[in-house]
């Protein structure tokens, strides 16, 4: 079994927010997949079991997030190795999407939160680029914000391939999946 954490905050003033992207790609997984299972609260969590896949968002907040993390992963007896922590990035331009295998958090207190709870940096990672050049808006401002119509252009195929990338790791594993996701060129 494999757990994808779609990390965002929860409540309708967050919805569709920058910070947020970690929760659409779960659900436009959902979406896709006519993914149908009910979603269950399990440690701070809304826990959607499919197949072989737990679909997860943390509803502890962002910077809370490795509290419902290592829960869920406990609940299920799962290794961070099986899971896939989904997540907004800043470091990256909008748009582009990038899979690791194991890292530090940069400047991401969610993932941060995620590597303290579990006491390790070995934990895949999918990374959604939200940064926009020029923009006037900084640090959480900008990340609590909604995004554009012209924004959304570009994000929508982000979230598309972010689920091809969520599909690869649960079949190929992480090793196979980054090979396959991170030398595809992203389109601009």
């Amino acid at each position: 079994m494999k757990a994808v954490f779609g990390l965002g905050n929860p409540g309708l003033a967050y919805g569709l927010t920058r910070h947020n992207v970690g929760f659409e790609v779960v659900d436009l997984y959902r979406t896709i997949h006519r993914v149908r299972a009910r979603g269950r609260m399990q440690h701070s969590a809304l826990v959607y079991s499919w197949d072989d896949l737990l679909l997860v968002k943390p509803l502890t907040y962002m910077n809370e997030s490795g509290r419902a993390v290592r829960g869920v992963l406990a609940q299920h007896g799962l290794s961070p190795r099986d899971a896939l922590v989904v997540y907004d990035d800043l470091d990256l331009e909008l748009g582009r999407i990038r899979l690791l295998a194991s890292g530090g958090p940069g400047s991401h207190k969610g993932i941060g939160s995620v590597l303290a709870a579990l006491g390790t940096e070995d934990i895949p990672r999918l990374r959604i680029g939200i940064e926009t050049e020029g923009r006037a808006e900084t640090g959480s401002d900008y990340v609590l914000d909604r995004f554009t119509p012209e924004e959304w252009q570009t994000v929508v195929p982000a979230l598309d391939r972010a689920v091809e990338a969520i599909d690869l790791f649960r079949t190929v594993g992480i090793d196979a999946a980054m090979t396959r996701v991170n030398r595809k060129p992203d389109p601009l």
